[in-house]
């Protein structure tokens, strides 16, 4: 399935290249919206609260009442993962939250998954050079992804694998990487990194994995439905 991605910053949905350098940016939220309407499910991220410096909130929650949404960025505590059930969202995406300075923070994670069913809880491990990168990618564990999707299996309903040395680049999704942390989990895995063609999110269904997409939606390499 392929899942198209709104991010947020500064009240405008962006894309950067690799969580860092912005290379889109635009107002125009109508427009999207529209065109993201016939999706099963559409991924809106706050970038501005996973960085600690501000969030857009007041979008969210609107986003979350024309599209069925999996909300993440910046949602720090249980109760923040329930405002954001009760204000709409289908699901939340956990990441930071669920890690400490030695790696996966068991005692955070069952707090969450106390809160949240599990079924609306998906679990956010991002990758950079085969290590956990946590606070706005900024943080690096010593962990692997692998290492964390085990230790998180049994209280989240699904993975947000991003890979995140290829995130925004349109250099392709890195399948070797997909496909290992894939085989660490028998929870649905849904991978983001670099895709930039239908055939890769094809090649990801084949396989069970859902697919994340922005940069290749917003600069047309991969057609929104309407």
């Amino acid at each position: 399935m392929l899942i198209p991605s709104i991010d947020l910053m500064d009240g405008r949905i962006v894309q950067l290249e690799r969580g860092e350098r912005l290379v889109l940016a635009t107002d125009d939220f109508d427009s999207w919206v529209a065109r993201f309407s016939d999706y099963p499910i559409v991924q809106l991220i706050d970038l501005d609260a996973a960085m600690g410096r501000g969030s857009n909130s007041a979008i969210v929650r609107d986003v979350c009442a024309r599209l069925p949404c999996q909300v993440g960025g910046g949602i720090r505590t249980p109760e923040r993962a329930v405002e954001l059930i009760e204000s709409g969202a289908r699901r939340v995406i956990v990441g930071s939250s669920l890690f400490g300075p030695d790696g996966v923070n068991i005692r955070a994670t069952r707090q969450f998954a106390d809160a949240v069913p599990v079924a609306q809880l998906i679990a956010a491990v991002d990758s950079r050079r085969n290590r956990v990168v946590i606070h706005g990618w900024k943080t690096t564990l010593s962990i692997s992804p692998e290492t964390a999707v085990r230790a998180l299996e049994s209280c989240a309903g699904a993975f947000l694998y991003t890979h995140v040395d290829n995130e925004g680049t349109l250099g392709g999704i890195n399948m070797e990487a997909v496909r290992s942390v894939a085989a660490a989990t028998s929870r649905r895995l849904i991978a983001a990194g670099g895709i930039r063609s239908i055939d890769e999110v094809k090649a990801l269904e084949a396989e069970g994995i859902d697919a994340v997409v922005g940069m290749a939606i917003y600069r047309g390499l991969i057609e929104s439905q309407k």
